[in-house]
């Protein structure tokens, strides 16, 4: 599928890029947060973008840090963390997208991997009308704090059976969510869902998930 390199600038002035593919008739778009040092290159959510590509789904994979924060988060840490500053970011995608003429209408979902998982569904808090479903990678949805209980859209939590810490912080964090949730445990999975056939499983249950999304919301008239 094309892919077009964007380029977004967030409030505070910062340069993201990001890759943005388009099927010829899309049935929605997802927008995805990438987290703990991860960035849009990763192989795991390069993966599972390519997944949702082959049902017909639109993508956007945006690195959320500046190569001068990735530099420094490679060391410290500290970025990776910074919910806010990926919310705010991430919240910019989303008006984006909202602003193309080529994806303004498409109903759009949001993919959350680890600390990114926060971030998405506290975008989702912050643009109700826009994000229609979100979907976590081993997420760590608690640090989405009080947002958890603004978020409107459908929630899918997927987490590894051997990330029993992380399994824990998203049964908690479901236990606020107020919206349709559900958690999914992707047996025999660890935290990054190397094992064979794990991110597989991950692919399909998101799909599943964004094309019942784009089903109950299709593209709106031009």
């Amino acid at each position: 599928m094309p892919e077009e390199t964007v380029h977004l600038t967030d409030p505070t002035g910062a340069q993201l890029t990001g890759d943005l593919s388009l099927p010829p008739q899309p049935r929605a778009v997802v927008l995805f947060a990438h987290g703990s040092g991860s960035s849009r290159h990763s192989p795991r959510n390069r993966a599972v973008a390519g997944a949702l590509q082959e049902v017909g789904l639109g993508t956007l994979l945006l690195d959320l840090l500046t190569e001068d924060e990735e530099r420094v988060d490679a060391v410290t840490a500290e970025h990776r963390f910074d919910i806010p500053l990926l919310t705010r970011r991430l919240v910019a995608a989303v008006d984006l997208l909202d602003r193309r003429p080529d994806t303004a209408a498409l109903p759009l979902g949001l993919f959350g991997a680890s600390t990114g998982a926060a971030a998405a569904l506290q975008a989702a808090a912050e643009r109700p009308l826009k994000v229609r479903a979100v979907v976590s990678r081993g997420g760590r949805p608690d640090l989405a704090g009080e947002a958890l209980d603004r978020v409107r859209a459908p929630v899918l939590l997927l987490v590894g059976g051997e990330d029993r810490q992380v399994l824990r912080l998203n049964e908690e964090a479901a236990a606020r969510l107020t919206a349709p949730h559900r958690i999914t445990v992707v047996p025999g999975a660890t935290h990054l869902f190397e094992e064979p056939g794990t991110l597989g499983e991950v692919a399909a249950a998101a799909a599943e998930c964004f094309l019942r999304m784009a089903s109950e919301h299709p593209p709106a008239s031009p």
